[in-house]
């Protein structure tokens, strides 16, 4: 009777580890395991087939410790490369089949694919935290990049959104089938760069011929010609109730030369800024924020463009952090409170936001209850876990979006 007991009693503890296993498994399903990710194509000699592929990545899975890149079918990987873009320094991977990655992390894992397993250098932080990497390996792939006569065509469909595809030297453009910027690099190369601001894989297909370019400069003064795909600025607006006329928001960025030590946030004319905070995203440290004013701007000896000329107006925020060394990076979230009555305000019943954006992506969390009635530029709208309403302005162009829209409460 007594072995009978033991041996219920480990079935049950089996059962409900089971039922504790599937249902963590469950919550990491439902939390994507990356978010910004932009990849660059680097063309190899034509009739190769091979293509150098440079794969900046995020792990934003909470707790993570391993990050998991699947290898497309068709095509074979090597020279293989994994970096930890906060320190700089070479993370441990390995070849996995699907199987172990369902085991060791990746619950969601396609059994009948293999995976790049990589060890993160820390586990990700909770509350946002990442875990920010640089994947590089070279692909074999005639599928992809073939000879056709005298041109090369380079045929993929692209599912992550932030793109780039470099010709090799002595190659021109002649056909793009998806809207993309083109850019000279300094040693002639040309560089196809797309953000692909869509719920689907962009159908990227381009096609080049023998051609010399020289390398000189552009003409073009100014940074018109930044690559839009790579950008690392993110803003998310949580508005209040819009009587107050205020709203939380964070933005996102990444710093990445060596001796840079702060962040420099200036308020624009006609806000108040209050409750300034920062985290280090990579390691989830808080970061001291310094408040400055018109004069104090000038004693503390701050000279910065972005803030123009300094006036008893001028208003900054100062975030501070150890100065980067050579081949490190950090993932900065400022978080702020904003009043602002010009930009957001109640106008009978209706809710009245009218603010330019100049980053590439952008969202706006409506307070909870009131719905989207009109909006001046595309949008893509969602919910919240919370149920409130977002509105994502991603913007592939070199401009500002004009995100003006209006909604109204709906009614209990």
């Amino acid at each position: 009777m007594e072995r009978k007991k033991r041996a219920l009693g480990a079935l049950v503890a089996a059962v409900v580890l089971a039922a504790s296993w599937n249902a963590q498994a469950q919550a990491q399903r439902r939390q994507p395991q990356e978010a910004d990710g932009y990849t660059r194509y680097e063309l190899l000699a034509p009739g190769s087939a091979k293509f150098r592929i440079i794969y900046d990545i995020t792990a934003v899975r909470p707790g993570a410790t391993a990050f998991f890149n699947p290898i497309r079918k068709g095509s074979v990987a090597s020279d293989e490369k994994v970096t930890d873009l906060a320190t700089g320094q070479p993370l441990k991977f390995a070849q996995v089949s699907g199987e172990s990655a369902k085991t060791t992390g990746l619950p969601e894992a396609d059994p009948a694919s293999d995976y790049i397993r990589v060890e993160l250098a820390r586990p990700v932080p909770a509350d946002g935290g990442q875990g920010r990497i640089l994947i590089e390996k070279t692909y074999e792939d005639p599928k992809s990049y073939r000879v056709e006569g005298k041109d090369i065509v380079f045929d993929r469909g692209l599912g992550i959104k932030k793109n780039a595809v470099v010709l090799p030297l002595g190659y021109v453009l002649v056909d793009c089938n998806y809207p993309s910027q083109v850019t000279q690099e300094p040693d002639g190369r040309l560089r196809i760069s797309f953000f692909n601001i869509t719920p689907g894989e962009a159908p990227l297909k381009l096609r080049a011929t023998p051609g010399v370019l020289s390398a000189t400069p552009t003409s073009v003064k100014g940074r018109k010609f930044d690559e839009r795909a790579k950008q690392t600025r993110d803003i998310v607006y949580f508005l209040q109730a819009p009587e107050t006329h205020a709203f939380d928001l964070y933005h996102d960025y990444t710093e990445e030369k060596a001796g840079v030590s702060r962040y420099i946030n200036v308020v624009r004319t006609g806000s108040v800024a209050t409750n300034p905070s920062a985290r280090n995203l990579d390691t989830g440290e808080a970061i001291p924020a310094v408040h400055l004013k018109g004069e104090a701007i000038t004693k503390a000896g701050i000279d910065d463009p972005e803030i123009g000329k300094v006036t008893p107006e001028s208003e900054i925020v100062v975030f501070n952090f150890k100065p980067l060394k050579a081949g490190q990076s950090i993932r900065l979230r400022m978080s702020e409170t904003y009043t602002d009555p010009g930009r957001y305000r109640l106008v009978g019943d209706e809710l009245v936001f009218d603010r330019t954006f100049g980053r590439a992506v952008n969202a706006v969390v409506l307070p909870k209850g009131w719905m989207l009635t009109n909006s001046a530029s595309p949008v893509v709208v969602s919910r919240t876990e919370d149920g409130r309403q977002r509105l994502d302005f991603n913007n592939a162009r070199p401009d500002e979006v004009e995100a003006l829209f209006t909604a109204k409460k709906i009614a209990p």
